[in-house]
């Protein structure tokens, strides 16, 4: 069973229309200025956010505002911080595995959405969505070379965006998605990010029936890798880690073996040739990458999800051909496959490992993320001021 510790019992908001107080509290708030933990240098990964205002972009009729609830602590979100991947435009707040309520509609997406409809916002806030692009003419818009970042990314205006560790959010309202009744917000926040970046390369790349999976790395994509892999049918779910610390937990969350590759001796032998397809999360180029590929079957495929601050490793040019081996791979999901990854963990029942952390404790969770401690992904609860309905 997941496992959920240290949150209230009000903060796990479920359904769309479980407050009509909520709703009617919702229609008269769409503030022009927010509020957020704000970093101003690569210091600020090292718990150095403020808490100060700051201006989102202009609305347009084709924006969502969102009162948010939930936010996720994703990697990504430190990687930024530090301008760990390029330099970050600062200052800048991050996030974005957000959940929470609709407070504010454009005219061209209010057909849409209603004030009060809980909804999620991923890794995405914009794509060109013009019909002459390949990728969002296709509906991969995460693809789409035009992209901005929920976060650290520049609009067409000029003006930045904006994340989740905010009291507020304001997207594009086609990156909106919203959230199945049956999934609780604390769940459904690491999804936006974490779930969808491993259950888009598990579901194009075929594992379920007569497939033999390996996640490499249990952190918060990674156990998300092991319970999609286990709920769509894979045949067999293996999941690899340096070290054997976490094999209980991955056993619990569906895993039928368990890979040590810092303990075990000669597991590239001893597992040679036993999987189809290897979805890797992890962020460090120090990876036995050349290992890695010995474990899969011929025209086994190697899809690499995790994004270090690094080059990988290189590996011999025999790793792939003397298999027919493919090595690739894959970013996060466009809106449709997010909502059909939602809706798929509420038919399953898929519950994430997560701990709820309060939005005014964030620069302590940034730290503890950093080190290792999450077990297996923090949520950042904003905690209702006096003045506004308890979710």
């Amino acid at each position: 069973m997941p496992r959920i510790t240290k949150q209230p019992l009000e903060l796990l908001a479920t359904s769309d229309n479980a407050l009509p107080k909520l709703h009617h509290h919702l229609q008269h708030v769409h503030p022009d200025q927010f509020h957020g933990w704000l970093g101003h240098d690569p210091s600020s990964a090292q718990g150095h956010l403020h808490w100060q205002p700051f201006t989102p972009k202009p609305f347009t009729p084709t924006d969502i505002d969102i009162k948010i609830t939930h936010c996720g602590i994703c990697g990504s979100d430190i990687h930024t911080l530090r301008s760990g991947w390029s330099p970050t435009h600062y200052p800048i707040c991050v996030g974005h595995e957000i959940i929470g309520h609709v407070v504010r509609a454009g005219a061209a997406v209010s057909s849409r959405f209603a004030i009060g409809d809980r909804v999620g916002v991923g890794a995405q806030a914009m794509s060109c969505l013009r019909d002459d692009c390949d990728d969002c003419a296709s509906g991969q818009e995460s693809y789409c070379p035009r992209s901005v970042g929920t976060y650290n990314g520049r609009y067409l205006d000029g003006s930045w965006s904006s994340g989740g560790y905010a009291d507020y959010v304001r997207v594009p309202g086609h990156f909106v998605v919203k959230i199945p009744e049956a999934l609780a917000s604390l769940h459904a926040a690491p999804m936006m990010c974490a779930g969808i970046t491993v259950w888009a390369p598990l579901r194009h790349n075929g594992a379920g029936p007569g497939k033999r999976v390996g996640i490499v790395g249990m952190g918060g994509l990674g156990h998300f890798g092991v319970m999609f892999a286990k709920a769509m049918g894979a045949e067999k779910v293996v999941a690899i880690s340096r070290r054997r610390n976490k094999e209980a937990d991955a056993r619990a969350m569906g895993a039928d073996d368990y890979i040590a590759t810092a303990e075990d001796d000669k597991w590239e032998r001893k597992h040679s040739r036993s999987l189809d397809l290897i979805v890797s999360t992890v962020s460090s180029p120090d990876m036995p990458l050349a290992g890695y590929l010995r474990l899969l079957r011929s025209k086994g495929q190697f899809i690499q999800v995790g994004a270090p601050e690094d080059k990988l490793p290189g590996i011999p040019a025999f790793a792939l051909i003397a298999k027919g081996c493919k090595i690739g791979g894959s970013s996060i999901g466009s809106p449709r496959e997010i909502a059909e990854m939602l809706e798929f963990a509420a038919e399953k029942g898929i519950r994430p490992w997560v701990e709820a952390r309060s939005m005014k404790a964030a620069n302590q969770a940034v730290v503890d993320m950093e080190e290792g401690k999450a077990r297996y992904r923090y949520v950042l609860v904003n905690e209702e001021r006096a003045d506004q309905a308890k979710l």
